[in-house]
């Protein structure tokens, strides 16, 4: 995979960061439905230099220049047609794709950020390329065609045929001729029974039988429907009692006398394993980690295998996708009273924290977890000694009960330092400091973290797991408690 250019980065241009981050999902999202031709045209990005610019790569072999650059107009054109051609390829493969209706709209709105004439266009050997700008895209005006032809003389008759069946129905409900067909034959049924002498009498007889029982029944149900017209009023229903609170819930009064309330670290592993897919068993995923980061692919494997593997292996969801998911859940069930500070795991040697996070900015935090994006570079590790010892000094642990939840798939990459001996430390001098972790390897490498502070670890292997042992780990941590209505 070779780099094609770089483009300097903000790190304070949050919003250009989680377009980044959406990017990369659309890539995951479209790369197992397309041809490796077609899915060529999106170039990969990844953040290097400490994240102060985004590099763009391709797995196209050759040297790449810009399509600007070129000066036959003809040879452009040809390359302007492929792109606009593999576009389309893109779109049609939308709607084959069997995914979700939240990812295909997802994918349709990237859809003008693709086309966008804002993007740079490189080319190598004749294939198309397409660097996205992450800015606003900027779209060719629609070509306003006047309708040509609408009225074509298919048109007029078919309203000749309409006006002709429209004529045809006044006739037949209004024609004085046929109310006449209509009349003619009631005098001929009326002549034959007037020239029957004998048999007027018992005729005569049953219908004024019938008609003396009909006159009896007649003014029974009009007298009634005169008579009870008049509504009954009814009593008004009693009122709904009040929903009780349940025992566990927390007061307002509670929160106000609490002049001295828990704290929370999350210590989120942020690291480049956390993009493997979730639904593979462990011994592909150790497979993976094996051929990816340690000993390199063997010679045996072609480069499309390795490609179909990859994609495989990388798909959502991802353990990220889905820890990043159930951590934004998870903070919202944790009682108001109860300030919440991030530590991730991206690079070695140390963790990066941040301030305590209230009730009210709690959006802000949820919003800092969806953006998080491992970092691919010589740097990369999960700095998880770091991360405990950082947030073990925040938090007080002594005169108040405090906590630390640990979301990790694995132990520290940057540092041989024993964490048992750290914690174990850490439980001596802060009693009332209690770490769950929630594993999604599964591997027990950290359960001394949580066994010496009277915490536990939760496994969770698959996105139902997650969930269910995300919450069981909150619960346990007793910081759950609804407010009291």
């Amino acid at each position: 995979m070779q780099r094609i250019t770089r483009i300097m980065v903000n790190h304070n241009d949050s919003e250009k960061l989680l377009l980044l981050e959406q990017y990369n999902t659309l890539l995951s999202l479209l790369k197992p439905y397309l041809t490796e031709r077609t899915f060529s045209i999106l170039s990969i990005p990844k953040l290097i230099d400490n994240n102060q610019y985004i590099a763009w790569y391709t797995n196209l072999e050759g040297q790449p220049i810009l399509l600007s650059s070129l000066t036959d107009e003809t040879h452009k054109k040809q390359i302007e047609e492929t792109l606009q051609t593999r576009i389309n390829d893109i779109e049609m493969a939308i709607n084959s794709m069997s995914l979700t209706s939240e990812q295909k709209t997802f994918i349709s709105s990237w859809l003008p950020r693709i086309k966008s004439l804002g993007n740079q266009i490189y080319i190598v050997n004749d294939d198309p390329i397409i660097v996205n700008t992450l800015e606003q895209p900027v779209l060719p005006k629609p070509i306003s065609v006047a309708p040509k032809g609408f009225w074509r003389w298919w048109h007029f008759l078919l309203l000749a045929l309409l006006l002709i069946g429209l004529l045809g129905l006044l006739w037949y409900f209004f024609c004085p001729y046929g109310k006449e067909k209509k009349t003619d034959p009631i005098p001929l049924v009326t002549q034959p029974v007037e020239e029957k002498k004998p048999d007027p009498e018992p005729v005569i007889d049953l219908p004024k039988e019938t008609n003396t029982e009909p006159t009896i029944q007649e003014p029974v149900p009009v007298a009634e429907s005169k008579i009870e017209p008049e509504p009954i009023p009814t009593p008004e229903p009693d009122p709904i009692p009040k929903v009780k609170n349940p025992p566990n819930c927390i007061s307002q009064q509670e929160i106000t006398n609490n002049r001295n309330p828990s704290k929370m670290v999350l210590i989120f592993d942020n690291s480049l394993s956390m993009n493997v897919t979730i639904t593979e068993p462990p011994s592909e995923i150790e497979k993976y980690f094996k051929y990816h980061f340690d000993i390199g692919y063997p010679r045996y494997m072609s480069r499309e295998e390795i490609v179909a593997f990859e994609k495989r292996m990388t798909r959502l969801p991802t353990r990220l996708s889905t820890s990043k998911k159930v951590a934004r859940s998870s903070i919202d069930k944790i009682q108001p009273n109860i300030d919440i500070s991030l530590v991730t795991l991206s690079t070695c040697p140390a963790a990066d924290t941040t301030s305590f996070f209230n009730y009210a900015k709690r959006g802000t935090l949820k919003s800092k977890i969806n953006k998080l994006t491992p970092f691919d570079g010589p740097q990369s590790g999960t700095s998880l000694y770091s991360g405990v010892e950082k947030a073990s000094k925040m938090l007080d642990g002594v005169k108040r009960d405090d906590y630390i939840l640990i979301i990790s798939d694995g132990d520290d990459t940057c540092t041989k330092k024993n964490i048992c001996t750290l914690v174990n430390s850490i439980a001596t001098q802060k009693p009332r400091l209690k770490i769950n972790i929630v594993d999604i390897a599964g591997e027990h490498k950290i359960d001394c973290v949580a066994k010496m502070t009277g915490g536990k670890v939760y496994i969770a292997q698959n996105p139902n797991d997650m969930i269910k042992q995300m919450n069981k780990a909150v619960s346990d941590l007793k910081i759950n408690r609804p407010v009291c209505q």
